[in-house]
């Protein structure tokens, strides 16, 4: 989380020496420009869409905007960057997601608490997206 480093510049270059990919995740409160210094070293971003530390939370409508933010700042810097979204994933905030910008859905309640168990839960999922 780049809350959670105070030297998160260090800490991708660190990853990277040991030749891992880097990734970073976003708080909902975060300002997606608050990754524009470190953009060049990382190679995906998590974009916490709820409140982290608690399942089942509804996903947080304004995220759609700074993942379209980010997704442009990523064209710009012409950087192969994934965007993750984590949080209050179903199948109309997966369509959101990735219409926005999205490259990877990461679901929790909506397939282990699916009613058609996790195969149903990502069979609706897939059946969301386009």
């Amino acid at each position: 989380h780049i809350e959670a480093s105070p030297h998160l510049h260090r800490t991708l270059q660190q990853i990277h020496e040991v030749g891992c990919k880097a990734g970073v995740a976003i708080n909902p409160h975060t300002p997606a420009r608050d990754l524009s210094t470190v953009l060049h070293m990382i190679d995906i971003v998590n974009v916490m869409t709820v409140n982290p530390g608690f399942g089942g939370q509804e996903f947080i409508p304004e995220s759609t905007e700074k993942i379209q933010l980010l997704r442009t700042m990523i064209l710009q810097a012409q950087r192969p960057i994934f965007i993750e979204v984590d949080g209050g994933i179903n199948s109309v905030t997966a369509r959101r997601a990735v219409a926005a910008g999205a490259d990877v859905l990461i679901a929790g309640t909506a397939v282990f608490g699916h009613t058609d168990g996790v195969a149903g839960g990502i069979a609706a999922l897939r059946a969301a997206l386009p």
